[in-house]
């Protein structure tokens, strides 16, 4: 009995093990045909392309279990998402959802692209009332270049001007770009030169000249006056023809130019009359002096004119000169300092000394005088050491409507004899044979000035005439050696 008890229990327990195995059997080809998987639903794209800096908003996603033979669940797992979206960088980001259920984990991805297809803005300036203008060309008036991305792009801006616009372009740094333009104005015609007053001009040496300039106008109206550089000027002590250049260079490298020449006239000298008969002109350098008052006194009570060249050298007897003029005698010129070194030294310096001189002469006679006698003669070579100078002040001199005297009879009282019957001797033997002469003096040498009584009285026993010298008379010139 119990053997057969213990051998039903074994069957019955046979029996369920081969149930629970086909069960389990069943089960699991079940779910082998099932084939079931964890599916997820993305909402939206699997890529995403949205604006830098705009705000990103998660589209959603869920998931759940699915099978062949059963289908979805309705119970949805808990999704764990990785990853992060920055829109304020251009990139792409990458969207990592994951799930897990008894049949493992799954996952998927979502890509979301930032990019910045908004193109820069530049922005123009503008400065009123402005205009350009033939000679400085467009001067850029300003400008400014932003991106909503990468910022101010200013200095990234391209720049091209045209003839008749500028220009401007840029890029960010997406590839994104800009270009705008800038009309101009038609700058490039010349500008007109109107020369004020008359092209060519004549003055004579010695008049004071003042250019009247020159007027710059261009094709816009522009008035370029201000900019013209002007070339060249007069030299009114001077003859010759002078050109006064007025030019403008414009922004292009193109130049314009008009030029006025003015054209120094040398001042009408009266035509040089020989003297009728033979004649002695008595002259006398470096007074007044001590001695001057005695010599007038001499030439007074002969009733014979002379010519003094003057020098300031002696204030105090400067009234002498005007008694000199009053008395018929002819004044002129000789130097104020008798310094060669500072006379020479440049053709403004002579003109300064010579002038001093003249204001003095003016001073005591009411008058000015156009003659004169160069400190040492024309023929000096103490003037060396400035070369050429006495060349050109010969030039100047005359141009200006002086004139000056040398001698062609010397008295020898300049250093080589203070012997008065000597220098009577070489007077009258410088003059005998000469149908005129200009004899050279000082009164300052009161060994001279004792002779002049003895030279008038044997001029007159000779049939000489005593004339003092003015613009006519002839010059006696050395020859000039510098």
């Amino acid at each position: 009995m119990k053997n057969k008890e213990k051998k039903r229990s074994r069957s019955r327990a046979l029996i369920t093990i081969a149930v629970l195995s086909w069960l389990i059997l069943m089960v699991c080809l079940t779910f082998m045909m099932d084939a079931r998987r964890v599916s997820f639903h993305v909402s939206g794209e699997e890529e995403i392309t949205i604006e830098q800096g705009t705000a990103y908003t998660e589209p959603g996603v869920y998931a759940v279990t699915d099978g062949r033979l059963f289908g979805e669940s309705k119970r949805q797992l808990n999704i764990r998402r990785n990853g992060q979206v920055d829109t304020g960088t251009v990139g792409s980001y990458e969207i990592e959802y994951s799930a897990d259920s008894i049949f493992g984990r799954a996952s998927t991805r979502r890509v979301v692209h930032v990019v910045d297809s908004q193109a820069p803005v530049i922005e123009l300036d503008y400065i009123e009332d402005y205009s350009p203008n033939w000679l400085e060309g467009y001067v850029e008036e300003g400008y400014r270049a932003y991106d909503s991305y990468d910022g101010d792009l200013t200095d990234k801006v391209k720049r091209q001007q045209l003839a008749d616009r500028v220009i401007y372009s840029v890029s960010d740094s997406s590839g994104n770009e800009t270009q705008v333009e800038r009309p101009l104005p038609d700058y490039s015609q010349m500008p007109s030169l109107n020369i004020v007053g008359e092209e060519y001009v004549e003055i004579y040496a010695g008049e004071e000249y003042t250019d009247p300039g020159c007027i710059a106008i261009d094709g816009l109206g522009n008035d370029l006056s201000a900019y013209l550089q002007t070339e060249g000027a007069v030299n009114s002590y001077s003859s010759g023809d002078y050109f006064i250049t007025y030019s403008l260079m414009g922004a292009d490298g193109q130049g314009v130019s008009a030029t006025r020449c003015v054209s120094v006239l040398p001042q009408p000298m009266p035509e040089t009359v020989e003297p009728s008969g033979k004649t002695i002109y008595l002259t006398f350098d470096d007074g007044p002096g001590p001695y001057t008052g005695r010599l007038l006194d001499i030439l007074s009570a002969y009733g014979v004119p002379a010519t003094f060249f003057v020098t300031a050298a002696y204030p105090d007897y400067y009234d002498l000169i005007g008694r000199a003029h009053r008395e018929g005698h002819t004044i002129g010129v000789h130097t104020a300092s008798h310094n060669y070194n500072q006379i020479y030294a440049s053709e403004r310096d002579w003109f300064q000394d010579f002038s001093k001189m003249q204001q003095i002469v003016h001073e005591q006679t009411g008058d000015y005088t156009k003659i004169f006698r160069f400190p040492g003669g024309s023929s000096n070579t103490v003037s060396r050491f400035n070369p050429g100078i006495m060349t050109r002040l010969d030039k100047m001199a005359t141009d200006l409507g002086y004139k000056y005297f040398d001698w062609n009879v010397s008295s020898g009282d300049a250093g080589e004899t203070n012997d008065t019957t000597e220098i009577f001797e070489n007077i009258i033997n410088g003059c005998a044979g000469r149908s005129w002469s200009i004899v050279l003096q000082h009164d300052i040498k009161d060994y001279s000035i004792a002779a002049v009584e003895q030279v008038i009285i044997w001029g007159r026993n000779n049939g000489y005439t005593f004339r003092a010298l003015d613009m006519t008379s002839p010059d006696a010139h050395h020859g000039l050696n510098n």
